[in-house]
């Protein structure tokens, strides 16, 4: 339940109704964190309709994002320029007449086809050469270390201090909907925890899920393991380790993972997209870190806790999606007691908090 607490951009022109295009990064927790530019160009131009480019794969997200009148689906393949598809998205951006692209990508790549396209505004950091593909520049990126830094800036005015506190990204899910999807999985309705035990580089993926499921369904939690079809296998022996409590959410449509972690009263999960659509939700949110770094990308909400191993590791963080020193104790050294007793202290202080669930059937 994120409020629309954050600090607020100055309304520059109510009358102005030109669209505005965002290119986001396609990583499912980039794109959703992307939803503060969103937010930011709310603000400004209460009257400018926002538009996200996005891929098959985060398409679902648009739906529940407020602010964004819609997304163009478009899977250009990575690793390649793939003009061919550059041109076909070019005549499709400019049947829609935008008048401002935000391009936060720093590639080639995510600046063609806007500039195909003839849209008068593109905006973006400097990167790979982009004389004549961008044309309304911003320097300074190397002094903003965070992603929502990063993204945010490109929608502040020219030369704009940067704000004490950025609005944060929202993810809204109807009560009507979440209940739906309880109904249909046969969901009870306990306080049910939700497990993300996926991650981009396995690095980042802390192995005690299985640990912890047993101890939090002992503790008479109902467990749930959300992911996508490569969680499969971890999945099962998440199941078959907690007992009957235990359910494996898995599967291929992000959209009930969405519905999933709505429908939660925990997250749990290594640093992943997951992480962020549910802190993004607001479902008390508990990420697990070890090669990253929590300052750079620490859930965003206020009912959430990020938790590490009390080991000094010299070499943490280091970034690596692969660990590189074999033994991968920035995550190892993480007990799944920990977690647990972390969990029950933050079920309780979101039992304190939240004076409206409007987002779970039955919390």
């Amino acid at each position: 339940m994120n409020n629309d607490s954050g600090h607020s951009v100055a309304v520059e022109d109510a009358g102005d109704t030109r669209p505005i295009l965002i290119i986001p990064y396609m990583w499912i927790g980039d794109f959703v964190r992307g939803h503060s530019v969103v937010r930011v160009l709310n603000q400004r131009f209460p009257n400018r309709p926002v538009d996200l480019l996005t891929t098959s794969l985060c398409a679902p997200l648009v739906d529940y994002m407020p602010g964004v009148r819609a997304g163009i689906v478009w899977d250009l393949p990575r690793g390649r320029l793939a003009v061919a598809k550059q041109f076909s998205l070019a005549g499709e951006l400019k049947a829609r007449n935008y008048a401002t692209a935000l391009i936060l990508p720093r590639t080639w790549k995510s600046a063609l086809a806007p500039t195909l396209a003839g849209i008068p505004e593109r905006i973006g950091f400097v990167g790979e050469a982009r004389f004549g593909l961008i044309n309304r520049w911003r320097w300074g990126e190397k002094a903003l270390p965070r992603f929502i830094d990063k993204n945010a800036a490109l929608a502040l005015p020219d030369g704009a201090a940067l704000p004490p506190e950025w609005p944060v990204p929202q993810l809204r899910v109807s009560s009507e909907e979440v209940a739906r999807f309880g109904q249909t999985r046969g969901l009870g309705q306990g306080t049910a925890v939700a497990l993300a035990p996926g991650s981009v580089g396995s690095s980042k993926r802390w192995t005690y899920y299985p640990q912890a499921a047993k101890l939090l369904a002992g503790r008479g939690l109902d467990v749930w393991v959300i992911g996508g079809p490569s969680e499969a296998a971890i999945a099962a022996e998440i199941v078959a380790a907690g007992g009957p409590r235990v359910r494996d959410l898995t599967g291929m449509d992000l959209r009930n993972g969405i519905l999933a972690m709505a429908a939660a009263h925990l997250a749990i999960s290594n640093d992943s997209g997951l992480m962020h659509i549910a802190a993004a939700l607001g479902t008390p949110t508990m990420g697990i870190f070890g090669p990253t770094s929590p300052y750079h990308w620490a859930p965003l909400n206020s009912l959430a806790a990020t938790v590490q191993t009390k080991t000094t590791v010299p070499c943490q963080p280091c970034h690596r999606p692969i660990c590189t020193m074999n033994d991968h104790r920035c995550m190892r050294d993480i007990p799944a007691t920990d977690v647990a007793d972390i969990a029950a202290r933050v079920l309780s202080e979101a039992g304190r908090a939240i004076s409206n669930p409007s987002f779970r059937d039955g919390a």
